[in-house]
C-alpha cells in the first residue's frame, strides 16, 4: 500500500485572499498588489482583520475586495496631501474605493502609498492615527 504524500501549499496568505475573491474582483486586486509590491518590495505581506496588509515594523497599507469595489486603505494622513487628486473618487475616514468597473488609477495609488511608505519609514507614522 502506498503512502499519499500531502504538499503544503505554495499560495502565500495575500494569493490565497485573492484567489477567494470574485472573479470580477481578482484582476484588479492582482493590479492592485503589484503596484503596492513595487512601492514596497521588502515589506511582508500578511492578512489581518480579514484583509491583506503589507508592513514594514508596522502596517504600510492594506486593501479588501467589497461587492462593487476595493477599499484601499493607507490611512488619513496619507489622503489629505492628495484631497484634489482624490475628487471624483469615494473616500472614508482613511479609504479610498476603487470601482470594478473603472481603471485604477495606478499613478495615484502609487505616489499615496509611497507618501505612507516614507511616512512610516522617516516619521514612524502609525498605523490608522
Amino acid at each position: 500500500m502506498r503512502k499519499k504524500v500531502f504538499m503544503a501549499s505554495t499560495l502565500s496568505p495575500l494569493d490565497k485572499y485573492i484567489a477567494s475573491a470574485p472573479e470580477h474582483a481578482q484582476e484588479k486586486l492582482r493590479e492592485l498588489r503589484a503596484i503596492l509590491k513595487k512601492v514596497a518590495p521588502n515589506a511582508t505581506e500578511t492578512i489581518k482583520w480579514g484583509s491583506p496588509v503589507f508592513e514594514e515594523n508596522r502596517i504600510l497599507f492594506s486593501f479588501k475586495a467589497f461587492k462593487s469595489h476595493i477599499n484601499f486603505m493607507p490611512t488619513r494622513s496619507a489622503l489629505e496631501p492628495f484631497k484634489e487628486e482624490l475628487r471624483g473618487f469615494k473616500t472614508g475616514k482613511d479609504t479610498i474605493q476603487l470601482p470594478y468597473d473603472k481603471p485604477l488609477p495606478k499613478t495615484l495609488i502609487k505616489k499615496i502609498a509611497m507618501y505612507r511608505a516614507r511616512d512610516v519609514r522617516e516619521n514612524d507614522a502609525h498605523w490608522m492615527m
